[in-house]
């Protein structure tokens, strides 16, 4: 196969590490916002929303290319997206209770998780040095969770339920990346991702679970669900287009510029900024998905077997 130039080479790479971090610093503005209006909206309505914009977002895009409607995989974006919804739910649930770069921190076991089900699920192998890394990841974790759990109990987990939801929903993206549109995965997450929180809010309507309670949001708050919604469309195309000019190894580092953001973020409007021990337990949880990403490259683990980032959660 013909070789791109290098110096054209280079300035891809480059395009795509911009739009990568440009993503990472994006993103945290959907956990912000989902934060800030926990205390009037579910996070149950909140993800409806965030679901509802997006496929509304997109549908002129898919509208305009007849074609994007098109798909022999129904029923594995159905799928995709209810993943997605218990995904996004039990996240936003989790911002009730924690600190937003700690549960973003805590998110960010999800790529350790797929190298474990990826050899549960796909049979792929990994040697005795991930296995270390991916176990020095969870006490990374446990390092952030102890404090709260002792607080709040099960709640400090919900990140921990939210990455693996998504595990699980980076393996059905890994069966419909090679043959699928970006615009129509995101397209379809978004209509499923809808179609199954509604039956959701539908069914709890009647058993006041307060994840799931639905109120009238005001002007303000219906303004601040729309660019929820809108960051998280623009956030995840970022990152795809990101991966059409860059492997999975050369961007993966970058994903972790995502708990900048969040401690940013979270200084600014909630005064919270991670303590020492917490600090500890980013720096683990980093430094062993870095190693997992390292390690996989050097084995010479495909893009699509690797996965996508993390960041996609939303």
């Amino acid at each position: 196969m013909k070789r791109a130039p290098p110096t054209l080479h280079n300035q891809q790479t480059a395009w795509a590490i911009g739009l990568m971090v440009s993503a990472m610093l994006l993103l945290p503005g959907i956990d912000a916002i989902a934060k800030w209006l926990s205390g009037s909206i579910s996070a149950g309505q909140v993800t409806w929303c965030r679901f509802l914009f997006q496929a509304l977002f997109l549908l002129p895009f898919v509208l305009k290319a007849r074609g994007l409607f098109v798909t022999s995989s129904l029923w594995l974006h159905a799928l995709r997206g209810a993943l997605l919804v218990a995904a996004t739910l039990f996240f936003f649930s989790g911002l009730v209770y924690l600190p937003l770069a700690d549960a973003i921190s805590i998110f960010f076991v999800e790529p350790l998780l797929v190298t474990i089900l990826s050899a549960i699920f796909l049979k792929e192998t990994f040697g005795w040095r991930r296995l270390v890394a991916i176990l020095t990841g969870f006490i990374g974790a446990l390092i952030i969770i102890r404090p709260t759990f002792v607080d709040v109990g099960w709640p400090a987990m919900y990140p921990v339920f939210a990455a693996g939801c998504f595990s699980f929903y980076i393996l059905l993206t890994r069966k419909l990346v090679a043959k699928e549109d970006p615009i129509r995965l995101q397209f379809y997450a978004g209509i499923f991702g809808l179609l199954v929180c509604s039956a959701l809010l539908v069914v709890a309507s009647g058993l006041e679970i307060r994840s799931l309670t639905v109120v009238q949001p005001t002007l303000t708050e219906w303004g601040l669900l729309c660019a929820l919604g809108l960051i998280a469309t623009v956030g995840h195309i970022l990152v795809v287009y990101a991966f059409k000019y860059a492997p999975v190894s050369v961007l993966a580092p970058f994903q972790y510029v995502e708990i900048i953001g969040s401690t940013v973020l979270g200084f600014l409007l909630f005064g919270d900024f991670p303590d020492g021990a917490t600090w500890v337990g980013i720096l683990i949880i980093v430094g062993s998905g870095i190693y997992v990403f390292h390690r996989e490259a050097i084995v010479n683990v495909s893009e699509e077997q690797i996965g996508i980032s993390p960041s996609i959660r939303q």
